[in-house]
């Protein structure tokens, strides 16, 4: 009886459509989805693509080719771990940055419902979103900055006001920003050191300054920012 032969099949070879690459975090930042998602890896369309790349066949080859890729992955990941990715905000002149790994979501600007009896200013209240309700806070308050500034300089400064919830899963808070700019990548080696001539509470929670536009933009520390919205709840 002769011996059966199992013929390979072929590897499926499935159309790629990189979007993230083209107009998204990689490209030239251009996708309309980005304002929603914040980032690609949280878009519908890069998970789709993401599970048809695991689900398809290995190629033959690919046991031959992994040993040489593995000892070149401790460079290419050192070149993604230089760069960082923040979410840059306004509030009155002042420009921020936090790492966009404790955003949520940014939402249109909505009513907030005081709370009696609140004993912080830098408390406003709780906002509906997606029908969960949370703590708004005034990070202008906390940080010391005047908002009113960016309103005296009348049509200079556009003021597009937007509710941002950050935190972490089990504990988010919102705060209320007057632009938005978007996602922003950049390296450390970029950033400068704090001045000297910025005010207390911001300078405590700013860990750089970022040059960007012709605009100083303040590096925020997450974990410093985070206490200091927790202890303006307490």
């Amino acid at each position: 009886m002769a011996a059966s032969t199992r013929i390979a099949q072929p590897v499926e070879e499935i159309e790629i459509d990189d979007c993230w690459r083209q107009i998204g975090v990689r490209g030239d930042k251009s996708c309309p989805l980005l304002k929603q998602h914040l980032h690609c890896r949280n878009c519908p369309t890069y998970k789709k693509i993401a599970r048809r790349l695991l689900d398809r066949a290995a190629p033959s080859a690919y046991r031959g080719e992994w040993p040489e890729n593995a000892g070149r992955a401790g460079i290419d990941s050192a070149d993604d771990e230089a760069m960082q990715t923040a979410v840059l905000f306004r509030l009155g002149e002042e420009w921020l940055a936090l790492p966009v790994g404790i955003f949520h979501e940014v939402a249109e600007s909505r009513r907030i419902h005081s709370l009696p009896h609140r004993r912080n200013s830098a408390l406003l209240g709780i906002a509906n979103v997606r029908g969960e309700l949370l703590i708004c806070l005034s990070l202008a308050e906390l940080l010391g900055i005047d908002e009113r500034k960016a309103g005296d300089q009348g049509t200079r400064t556009k003021v597009f006001r937007r509710l941002v919830v950050v935190g972490e899963p089990d504990k988010r808070v919102a705060f209320t920003v007057d632009e938005i700019h978007g996602l922003h990548r950049y390296q450390e080696r970029d950033t400068l050191a704090v001045p000297a001539t910025i005010g207390k509470a911001l300078s405590a929670a700013t860990v750089a300054v970022l040059p960007w536009q012709g605009r100083a933009v303040g590096c925020l520390d997450p974990r410093q920012l985070l206490t200091m919205l927790d202890r303006s709840i307490a």
